[in-house]
């Protein structure tokens, strides 16, 4: 059934944005052995580790500001987003790893396949400066860290950055279960940090928990900007892309068709255990600014600086302020970027080989992405004399961005994954599948105009 649908792919490609070019991030591409071992825990253990890479753009810097943000302007009211959100992302990243598994193709190799050339250039060029908005959220994030704990200026910090991917071409040399294991370990950190700081901030977990269903406030303007900030910082375009790759990573006889069964079924396992995670982290952000910030002048809180600075100081964060807490934020901040960057840093391949096909070596072409990504930022804080307000701005507005550009991805992803000509007749969604990944597609697009519409008439 594979070999059919590559041949599929392989005959649609013609005369669009080019043919095939391979497999997707060739050097690691089926290089992780899988036992032979039918053991549940055996499985999900060999398996693990795409999901926790994927999980990364769930707890970028990204969500950090929305998320803590949010729990500040308006307590524990934007739970229910945070839920929502990590729902969405569940479907979609089960959609996306069942796409490169099945066809072994990523979602960028899929859209060239079967889209137009005038359709596929268009979400080429969308996806891109998703990708950009992403690793703005990535750069800034880490240069801020580095300021807070090494009194390093912006500006160099953000120009630092462009070394990160000297570390992804080692880590890639390394082996691709070092690089899961070193996102792992960077995301148990940052959980441990933000359990920490919750527990001795004592939020109100019983509002928190009834905040879980969703209030009729979050349609207000304010809210509904902070709730698709949310969005945007929760559900990452760049991850489809990303998962539909990295599933690949392991090395199976993928014409049986019981290991096939088997590698869609722990892919789905990793994926959903690692989001769990992610989901916790980010409830843990929100219920930390909600305990320490609600009802407080949160237009002190809008920057990484600030938090940092209220999280010593007893006049906002109260008894339970010290440096030892907003040292440790900053070094959860630091772990963040890092890991993100790797991610970033992948996908941006990703996209350029499965959209354009473009052929140059590996460094260059990382180089480029990180390159892309990091222009934006120097430009920033070159014009505002590197204020970090201005970047944080930035941030704000790229995460709002990405809630934008989402939809771009999901529809191709639903249409793909949802055609038995392409997925196969086992494979193909569900049809509840299909309609809850229509209705999230839906929703999201009518929230996304009403507040580009809100916007307009703000500008105008």
């Amino acid at each position: 059934m594979t070999d059919n649908v590559s041949k599929t792919a392989a005959d649609k490609s013609g005369g669009l944005l080019g043919s095939a070019n391979g497999p997707s991030l060739e050097e690691i591409n089926g290089t992780v052995t899988i036992p032979k071992e039918k053991g549940f825990f055996k499985n999900l253990i060999a398996f693990s580790g795409p999901g926790a890479l994927v999980a990364v753009g769930y707890m970028d810097p990204g969500n950090w500001v929305t998320s803590i943000g949010g729990g500040a302007q308006y307590g524990y009211l934007l739970m229910s987003v945070i839920l929502i959100s990590s729902l969405i992302a569940m479907l979609l990243q089960y959609m996306a790893a069942k796409l490169g598994i099945v066809t072994q193709q990523d979602l960028a190799q899929a859209t060239r396949s079967y889209t137009t050339k005038r359709v596929g250039f268009v979400l080429w060029v969308v996806t891109e400066l998703a990708i950009m908005a992403t690793d703005i959220a990535e750069v800034i994030g880490g240069a801020i860290a580095l300021q807070l704990l090494f009194g390093i200026p912006l500006i160099i910090g953000v120009s630092l950055t462009v070394f990160d991917v000297l570390l992804l071409l080692l880590l890639t040399k390394l082996g691709f279960r070092k690089i899961e294991a070193i996102v792992i370990c960077l995301i148990t950190v940052i959980l441990v940090v933000f359990a920490y700081e919750v527990i001795i901030a004592q939020p109100n977990m019983g509002q928190a928990v009834a905040n879980f269903v969703p209030q009729a406030q979050i349609l207000h303007p304010g809210q509904l900007t902070m709730a698709l900030g949310i969005v945007g910082a929760t559900v990452m375009p760049h991850n489809l892309y990303l998962h539909s790759s990295i599933a690949q990573t392991r090395k199976f006889n993928r014409d049986d068709p019981a290991e096939m069964r088997r590698a869609v079924k722990f892919t789905t396992w990793d994926s959903n255990i690692q989001l769990m995670g992610a989901f916790v982290i980010n409830c843990l952000l929100l219920l930390l600014g909600a305990a320490l910030f609600f009802g407080k002048d949160v237009d002190k809180l809008g920057t990484f600086g600030n938090l940092y600075a209220a999280l010593q100081d007893n006049h906002l964060a109260g008894a339970v302020a010290s440096p030892l807490l907003s040292t440790l934020f900053a070094v959860a901040l630091l772990a963040s970027g890092q890991n993100s960057t790797i991610t970033g840093t992948l996908t941006g391949q990703v996209i350029m080989e499965g959209f354009i096909n473009l052929k140059v070596p590996i460094w260059v072409r990382r180089l480029v992405t990180r390159l892309l990504s990091v222009a934006p930022v120097v430009i920033c804080t070159i014009l505002y004399g590197g204020s970090e307000a201005a970047l944080d701005r930035l941030l704000v507005n790229s995460q709002v961005f990405l809630s934008i550009a989402l939809p771009f991805s999901m529809i191709p992803l639903t249409i793909f994954t949802s055609s038995k000509k392409i997925m196969g007749p086992e494979y193909v969604n569900k049809p509840w599948v299909t309609w809850l990944a229509w209705l999230s597609t839906g929703v999201l697009t009518i929230l996304n105009i009403q507040i580009v519409w809100a916007s307009l008439k703000l500008f105008f």
